[in-house]
């Protein structure tokens, strides 16, 4: 907070004359929720009382009627209850030492040990002790030890899977590669087979086919010598019959001839 505004806040907590004013003020006090350090604090203290005792000689007001105000005993029973963070029964007459009544620097006093609690209460929870960070600290890196390592093994995990499963897909490969290979091949034998076979066949009806065809030939042959054969027994027959026919007539046309001789 910057020391203008504690030192106007700190001015309006004390100025009121009345007990049920300075109540009421106190009440409607407000703070800046930012890190406030002691240093910070006594430097307002300081500054705080020098204001005052400045305003009160403006004033027309001298020290030392400040300082005729009716004295009251003073204690710090209230004050053990709690940590003020400062020495308040100093502060206390520094305060009266300046001018400033009893009564006005008992509530300076509650006012600034309430300004440096809050501030000290925002700062602490706004802040972490050491212990705490370094636990927190030690936590992440436990935790981060922990991630990577679980990353670490899930990426060795879905390396040896993908490795798996590459090397099975390799292996099925190869057994499909085998596989279409032997089918291939059984295939190519099958048809040279059936080739082999038709070919024979083929063969063996051409060779059947050449047989029955020789035969035939055979037989014209064997016919046609008989026919030939045949021919020339009818031919040498009808010459033999011819030769008597015309030896005949030759033997009756002499004896014709000589009867009538």
């Amino acid at each position: 907070m910057p020391m203008s505004t504690a030192l106007r806040t700190t001015v309006r907590a004390v100025r009121p004359h009345s007990q049920h004013t300075r109540g009421s003020l106190l009440a409607r006090h407000t703070w800046n929720r930012s890190p406030y350090s002691r240093e910070t604090s006594r430097g307002v203290t300081f500054a705080t009382v020098n204001f005052l005792a400045w305003q009160s000689r403006k004033d027309g007001k001298p020290a030392g009627a400040m300082r005729e105000a009716p004295a009251r005993p003073f204690t710090t029973t209230a004050s053990l209850s709690r940590d003020h963070h400062f020495d308040t029964l100093k502060f206390v007459q520094r305060l009266q030492m300046e001018g400033f009544s009893e009564e006005q620097s008992v509530a300076m006093m509650k006012v600034l040990s309430d300004v440096i609690e809050e501030s000290i209460q925002n700062l602490t929870r706004t802040m972490v002790l050491r212990e705490d960070q370094e636990k927190a600290t030690y936590t992440q890196k436990v935790d981060f030890a922990k991630l990577r390592s679980e990353l670490l093994s899930a990426d060795s995990t879905e390396s040896a899977l993908t490795r798996g499963s590459h090397e099975r897909l390799t292996n099925e490969l190869a057994k499909l590669n085998s596989r279409l290979r032997d089918e291939v091949q059984r295939t190519q034998a099958s048809v040279r087979l059936d080739l082999n076979l038709e070919k024979g066949r083929i063969r063996e009806e051409a060779n059947s086919q050449d047989l029955k065809i020789k035969e035939t030939e055979t037989r014209i042959e064997q016919e046609t010598a008989a026919l030939r054969e045949r021919l020339e027994a009818v031919k040498f027959t009808t010459l033999q019959w011819l030769m008597g026919v015309c030896t005949g007539t030759a033997a009756i046309i002499l004896g014709v001839w000589r009867l009538l001789m």
